[in-house]
């Protein structure tokens, strides 16, 4: 797993990554330590963003890692109980100095004196080391081989579930030789200073090489991981528990058949809708206390939970009961502001609402990346951008800023919020109608480098090509088309769709709460988002990873596995009403 960290599709800043730098070596996942957001996934087996489903591949120990080759020679007690309570015992112990190493990270971003950036690199590189040791540790491989032999009915689904998903992640810690490992943590320091340079110089050829070095060590990675599969399914496993290519491939082209019509539409017949009204200058403090007040009215809890303001806003912290969100201000931009807190508090109510029946084991960690994201879309642009919070959030704005908001309508609020950008070349400031064609264009692409379709110096041609086909413009160059995303630099293929798979779970699982809870856009209108907070708390944030997949946790919410046609009607209705179409 990659040693950074996603905000809003943003990933964090270098020093952090730099600082994560040991454990990738030792192929930990620092990014667990990062965002306890993305932490929960891996809160007791270190997991890149999800993918704790499919049971691992039996491989003849050669085959793996240099400490997995040692555990044919360690005893695991016989009885299934004694097994599970030891195996448990282990998880747990993990978690909680993931737990240490999330509050180390929390600090870092937050708190910690520029100064004492070299020591926090070592505490943090000495305690990756602690981690690897563990989770690689024969006597734990032994647990689970033990437990995987036990009679069907020895286990419940709980228990079970633990059983599965630290086993695969077991699988895949042990997997990669040191050797591997430490070519990789190379590349990422190699590829994300040419990466920086390429962008700067706004030339692709500059990080073309590193990328092709990246879908070569890619190959070799899943290979050992599971020969068995495509590259990019085992790629994408760390990211989407249970997806595959194939099911991108069908969700994707109906999108994108759906979403490219409409653009075109909004384009050539859509009214103008006019946003000047709220520029101007906001104070900082003012947004803050606002955003605060907004966070808690939604649900998140300061009795176990902050809310600071850092440069790169993150959901950190080390525990369900001890989560630490941060946001961002700008003085141009209120509204910017108020959707990262929001959003940053659908992934802290996440957190806050797991299972703690199961503290510090798998299955209570988050399913999936796209779920996790899911969370925050849901409250960001379900509820946010909603006219009904409309009408909630304009009082709050007329009182704290009366000079700009005092004469504004709900409708012009609601309006001003969700104009479609024009042109939609940067994918981290596209809106809800654009970014997924930027989602799977780049799915589209990365896949087609890691099965050999797509040629690394055909990268600038096909990017430029397919944004004018699905977006109607071309970026004007390399540092504001292929080079725009950090992404690849650190090979991290699998992780884009998590963000739009992200999108469509929300539309669909809010669908479900509509049908569920009474008068809900009435209820939040008027501040009342305990009803819907609950529901999530019992549907989605307390089931955890029990599920195999992001398509098995909808079926089981919403009745049906993930469907794209949920999503393009929200589309299609809420912005033929906007654009008048």
């Amino acid at each position: 797993m990659l040693g950074t960290a996603l905000h809003r599709g943003q990933l964090l800043s270098p020093a952090a990554q730099r600082a994560c730098a040991f454990a990738s070596a030792l192929g930990a996942s620092p990014v667990s330590s990062v965002l306890i957001a993305r932490r929960s996934l891996a809160s007791s087996v270190i997991v890149g963003m999800g993918g704790r489903n499919s049971k691992p591949q039996e491989r003849n120990p050669s085959q793996r890692g240099d400490r997995a080759n040692a555990s044919t020679a360690v005893a695991a007690p016989t009885e299934p109980a004694q097994a599970y309570d030891a195996l448990c015992e282990r998880l747990k112990e993990i978690s909680s100095l993931n737990g240490i190493a999330g509050l180390l990270d929390w600090d870092e971003m937050v708190m910690m004196p520029p100064g004492a950036a070299g020591s926090r690199a070592s505490q943090k590189a000495a305690l990756a080391g602690v981690l690897y040791d563990k989770e690689t540790d024969p006597q734990l491989g032994a647990l689970l081989e033990a437990l995987k032999a036990a009679p069907g009915e020895t286990l419940n689904e709980v228990q079970a579930a633990v059983v599965r998903d630290a086993a695969r992640e077991y699988v895949k810690k042990t997997a990669l030789p040191k050797e591997l490992a430490q070519r990789v943590a190379r590349l990422k320091s190699e590829a994300y200073a040419a990466w920086v340079k390429a962008k700067t110089e706004s030339d692709f050829s500059v990080f073309a090489p590193f990328l092709q070095q990246w879908i070569d060590v890619s190959k070799e990675k899943a290979k050992l991981i599971d020969p068995t599969k495509p590259v990019y399914d085992v790629l994408l496993d760390d990211y989407e528990k249970g997806a595959t290519s194939a099911r991108l491939d069908e969700v994707f082209t109906q999108v994108r058949e759906g979403l490219v019509p409409l653009i075109a539409d909004i384009k050539s017949r859509g009214r103008k809708i006019d946003e000047s009204w709220m520029a101007g200058e906001y104070d900082t403090d003012t947004q803050a206390e606002l955003c605060r007040k907004v966070a808690i009215d939604i649900g998140f809890d300061t009795e176990r939970g902050r809310l600071d303001v850092s440069v790169h806003p993150f959901t950190g912290g080390a525990h369900p009961t001890d989560v630490r969100m941060t946001t961002r201000f700008k003085k141009e931009n209120v509204v910017e502001g108020l959707t990262g807190a929001i959003h940053e508090t659908g992934h802290a109510l996440y957190e806050q609402g797991r299972n703690l029946s199961y503290d510090g084991l798998p299955v209570n960690s988050a399913l999936s990346m796209g779920v996790h994201e899911s969370q925050s879309l849901l409250w960001e642009r379900m509820v946010g951008l909603s006219q009904p919070f409309a009408e909630y959030l304009l009082p709050l704005l007329k009182e704290r800023f009366p000079e700009r908001f005092g004469s504004a309508t709900p409708d012009q609020l609601y309006e001003s919020e969700n104009v479609i950008q024009e042109p939609s070349l940067i994918r981290v400031e596209a809106d809800e109608v654009t970014y997924p064609l930027h989602i799977i264009l780049r799915y589209e692409l990365e896949r087609g480098l890691l099965e050999g379709s797509v040629a690394v110096e055909d990268v600038p041609r096909i990017w430029n090509e397919r944004m004018a086909a699905y977006l109607g413009a071309a970026p004007p160059n390399d540092a504001k088309g292929c080079l725009q995303d950090i992404h690849w630099s650190m090979g991290a293929f699998g992780y884009f769709p998590t963000y739009t798979l992200g999108a469509m779970y929300a539309t669909q699982i809010y669908a479900a709460a509509e049908k569920d809870i009474p008068d809900l856009a009435h209820k939040i209108r008027g501040g009342d988002f305990k009803p819907l907070k609950s529901w999530l708390n019992s549907k989605i944030h307390s089931l955890g990873s029990l599920h195999n997949s992001g398509d098995e946790l909808m079926a089981a919410v919403t009745g049906s596995p993930l469907d794209p046609a949920v999503f393009l009607t929200y589309l299609r209705d809420k912005y033929t009403h906007l654009y008048k179409l």
